[in-house]
């Protein structure tokens, strides 16, 4: 019988210890909303996911702030049609939330057809009650 209920013990510890905290979940969901207005190209949502702070960089070396950011999106000269989140994981220090994840997406800038795959860091950090992407860095995978 302790063998069942230490078993049990065990069990519940694993199942709670992978469970995601209430911050981590709306991190993710701020993640989840920034891929959306990617997507979408809507530039109120696009707008509201980043901080006025945003420094976004490409993996070519490029860097934005958030009107860069927005503007090429929404106008869609960077159009995304598909993003694909995976292995993602999600730290929070405070109010500030370290997010890494595989990125890969379909592309159509400008009428051209293109994959991306890369590995992104994204930062948020806790501003007027919401999770604000405040910096992005992407590499080629």
């Amino acid at each position: 019988m302790k063998k069942i209920i230490l078993f049990l013990c065990l069990s519940l510890a694993m199942i709670a210890s992978q469970a995601q905290s209430k911050k981590e979940i709306k991190v993710a969901d701020a993640v989840k909303q920034l891929t959306a207005a990617m997507i979408s190209g809507d530039r109120t949502a696009l707008e509201s996911v980043a901080s006025e702070h945003l420094s976004y960089g490409h993996s070519g070396g490029h860097v934005e702030g958030k009107i860069e950011f927005v503007e090429k999106i929404a106008s869609g000269k960077s159009d995304f049609v598909t993003i694909d989140i995976s292995e993602q994981t999600i730290d929070i220090v405070g109010k500030t939330a370290i997010v890494r994840h595989s990125f890969n997406a379909t592309t159509n800038d400008g009428g051209k057809p293109g994959v991306v795959k890369l590995k992104v860091l994204l930062i948020f950090n806790k501003e007027k009650g919401g999770w604000k992407m405040i910096a992005r860095q992407a590499v080629k995978a």
